[in-house]
């Protein structure tokens, strides 16, 4: 009879299993729910079609990097030192590594020493790591609206609650700053930290003015709130000029996050840490329980390539190549799509483009996609994608200049056909302004 049984049980269980989209729903943890696909990442897929013109992701251009010297250095690499580059490592990082990145941030007037420095499978894991001891379920992350759409997946999936502030074309406005902080402490919130990024930003493309800098400092450190500056972009100044780092002004209030993957290459997953000293031990342990160590190929890698190449040219060079698509860009947006308004970035990678009233970035979506053009909607930057319709980020990192061109050909085929369609229908869904950045005035643009 349990024979019988046995299978009918069974495919009653397979039976109900069935009706769901996923059997385990049921068994995930809370924080699990919170995961979603990013906009970007959503649109890899087809960004990545040969007749698709991306101006969507933020991969850097490697095309000028000397790929057979590179290849010829790192076989050498691993025959003198593979035993170890191909071993665990240090699970604060290579020593000789975080010595160089010391080197590397002394560009930027930042003061470190080796033991400061903290190994991370790029900027990214820092983030995380960095969300991980500061935030329960509820606690506050105040960060920049827009802000990098790949920390707010992370915040998101600690359950954090984002509070959003405006930026303008100086960067973060420090009256909105210290008044979203007023109110949230008056409401008897947990703030935890501040995350910015100051150089370049990601969307937005803009730069915090030196001025703010010292404000932005003063206001968090009153109300005694980390602050957590993202700097992926720093040295990519078109005209090779640097800011003040909010490390730099105050050591004991920043955690710094830096990356190889802007300046030299993505692949490799390095980036770093300087943290006030508790705050770095347990960015340590934290690292450790997760993934042991960072890849010591990668590290070994890294330092070859900074000791063997001449990796400042290398930047300098990168800035020339990217001023031009900058310049590429702007040419076409002018040409293309007079009826939008934009920002002119000094450095990075994205250029912040605001549509026509009535238009929007993420509905129009699919209609670029179908012309061949990709974009990520301002929506992407927003926690909850509550706002951001009215604006598109457009990077101009990775393709030629010509292809810029196109896709801001095509890409105004697509706003004046649905600018058609508003004046004939009228707007298809509500149209709020973005709560963040405001657009450049016109001698700006």
């Amino acid at each position: 009879m349990a024979t019988k049984e046995g299978p009918q049980v069974s495919e009653d269980i397979n039976q109900v299993k069935g009706n769901r989209l996923d059997p385990w729903l049921d068994s995930y943890a809370a924080r699990a729910h919170g995961l979603r696909a990013s906009e970007t990442r959503s649109l890899f897929a087809v960004a990545s079609r040969p007749e698709v013109v991306s101006l969507a992701g933020g991969m850097p251009n490697l095309k000028d990097l000397p790929l057979e010297r590179l290849a010829e250095a790192t076989a050498e690499m691993i025959r003198k030192d593979g035993g170890r580059a191909l071993q665990y490592g240090n699970g604060q990082g290579l020593p000789r590594l975080r010595e160089q990145i010391t080197e590397v941030m002394d560009i930027e007037g930042i003061e470190a020493y080796p033991e400061d420095v903290i190994v991370t499978t790029g900027s990214q894991q820092a983030v995380d790591i960095i969300t991980e001891l500061f935030v329960d379920p509820g606690d506050v992350v105040l960060a920049e609206a827009p802000t990098y759409v790949g920390s707010l997946s992370i915040f998101s999936t600690y359950q954090a609650d984002v509070q959003q502030v405006s930026i303008d074309a100086d960067g973060v406005i420090p009256e909105a700053l210290e008044e979203t902080i007023v109110r949230l402490e008056r409401e008897g919130r947990r703030i935890k930290f501040f995350y910015c990024l100051p150089n370049f930003h990601n969307p937005a493309g803009v730069t915090l003015t030196e001025e703010r800098r010292s404000q932005v400092i003063e206001i968090c450190r009153s109300h005694h709130i980390l602050i957590v500056e993202d700097n992926p972009y720093g040295l990519l100044g078109f005209e090779g000029q640097t800011y003040t780092a909010l490390k730099t002004l105050a050591p004991d209030d920043v955690v710094y996050l830096g990356s190889f993957s802007k300046i030299f290459a993505p692949g490799y997953r390095v980036g770093w840490a300087v943290a006030p000293p508790a705050v770095r031990e347990k960015m340590k342990l934290a690292s450790e329980a997760a993934i042991l160590c960072p890849s010591s190929v990668g590290q070994y890698s890294i330092s070859m390539y900074l000791d063997q190449f001449d990796w400042k040219q290398q930047i300098r060079e990168f800035r020339t190549m990217y001023r031009g698509r900058r310049d590429a860009m702007v040419a076409a947006l002018e040409e293309f799509l007079p009826m939008c308004r934009w920002n002119v970035p000094d450095g990075g990678f994205y250029v912040w483009v605001g549509l026509p009233n009535g238009l929007d970035a993420k509905d129009m979506l699919p209609r670029a996609v179908t012309s061949l053009v990709a974009y990520v909607s301002g929506t992407a930057f927003y926690a909850g994608g509550r706002a951001g319709q009215d604006h598109l980020r457009l990077s101009f990192c990775y393709p030629e200049p010509v292809e810029i061109r196109e896709g801001v050909r095509r890409l105004s085929g697509v706003v004046t056909r649905d600018l058609e369609l508003l004046d004939l229908f009228g707007p298809t869904s509500s149209h709020r302004p973005s709560e963040g950045v405001h657009a450049p005035a016109p001698d700006q643009i």
